[in-house]
């Protein structure tokens, strides 16, 4: 079990520094924002290959190596199976070459057109009065479609298996691991007339039969997970018995997908302890990050969940929690 964590920044910070003294030095990219040149004109697309040569080295020369990417280039025309498809299909065909080609294994992706990841607010307070991010589908009830308009269930799996078919020969090529991160939040068959289809146990068993293939894998979001089953260790262990659980995002929250909010990593709902059990007996050997952890007093982050001092808690708990596991040898 491997520990790593997101950068979000495009230019190192005292975090990165952090991370390396907490002996983290594997962490997830995002793509670098357009490169311009002196005039500040854009030289090459966030996916090219010398802007990701760009990025990887600037990550290399911290001494931290690149090992997966959590973004993609534009998709949605993709996932509404809409005029311009084409176009973005062969552009993240593009990017997972590059990514092999610049040794990077791992590109968590996901299937949620439009909207993507959803919360209705930002500012709820939790333990101590930290600052967390939360969701109610009560909200949901009178929001409108996006622009884009509505999508079914039904064209999202059928763009999806096309879009597998297509870039899964290709990932397979160029050493890359797809890993699909489910709907967030999960367990809604649809939120604003935009259907979500990654948002059970079966949906992901259905993923991995679409094209039965080493690089069509998962990302195992806990926070996720455990809104769509009542038992997260037990999931845990169906999951990776396929051999395809490539990344987990160890994270938890406390409430249903209907109503529910981030916590402190030792204070959801969750057993972390037998979740963590569970990639020990199934020899879970992917990468594990902290993800939508609280603000602490006195921190601050542009980016909801990612301040810096309550993921250096949370990688000291998922720590100490790893090392306890792997001390009692394997569970009956």
């Amino acid at each position: 079990m491997r520990f790593a964590e997101i950068i979000l920044d495009q230019q190192p910070t005292p975090f990165w520094t952090m991370l390396k003294q907490l002996g983290v030095t594997e962490v997830v990219g995002v793509l670098p924002r357009r490169p311009t040149d002196w005039r500040g004109v854009t030289i090459d697309r966030p996916w090219d290959y010398t802007s990701l040569a760009l990025y990887k080295n600037m990550i290399e020369e911290e001494g931290l190596t690149l090992a997966a990417m959590e973004d993609n280039p534009p998709m949605d025309r993709i996932r509404y199976g809409m005029a311009g498809a084409e176009e973005e299909l062969d552009q993240v065909c593009v990017f997972v070459e590059n990514l092999g080609r610049l040794g990077v294994p791992i590109w968590c992706y996901n299937w949620m057109a439009v909207l993507g990841w959803i919360r209705t607010s930002t500012r709820l307070r939790s333990r101590g009065n930290a600052i967390v991010s939360g969701y109610n589908h009560d909200w949901a009830k009178n929001a409108p479609p996006p622009a884009l308009g509505r999508v079914e269930a039904a064209t999202l799996w059928k763009t999806l298996e096309k879009f597998l078919r297509r870039v899964v020969p290709i990932a397979e090529k160029a050493g890359v691991k797809l890993a699909m991160h489910p709907d967030d939040p999960p367990g809604h068959s649809s939120i604003r007339g935009v259907a979500r289809i990654m948002n059970s146990l079966e949906a992901f068993e259905r993923l991995l039969q679409t094209v039965p293939s080493e690089a069509n894998g998962v990302t195992l979001c806990q926070g996720n997970f455990t809104l769509m089953t009542p038992n997260l260790p037990v999931a845990i262990r169906q999951l990776a018995a396929t051999d395809r659980v490539y990344f987990v995002h160890f994270r938890d929250v406390r409430g249903t997908a209907e109503k529910f909010v981030e916590t402190f990593v030792d204070d959801g709902h969750t057993d972390m302890a037998a979740c963590m059990r569970a990639y020990r007996d199934v020899g879970f050997s992917g990468i594990m990050r902290t993800d939508h952890t609280p603000t602490l007093f006195g921190d601050e982050s542009p980016y909801a969940g990612y301040s810096d001092l309550a993921r250096l808690h949370a990688l000291g708990y998922m720590a100490g929690l790893r090392d306890a596991v792997l001390s009692e040898g394997m569970s009956s």
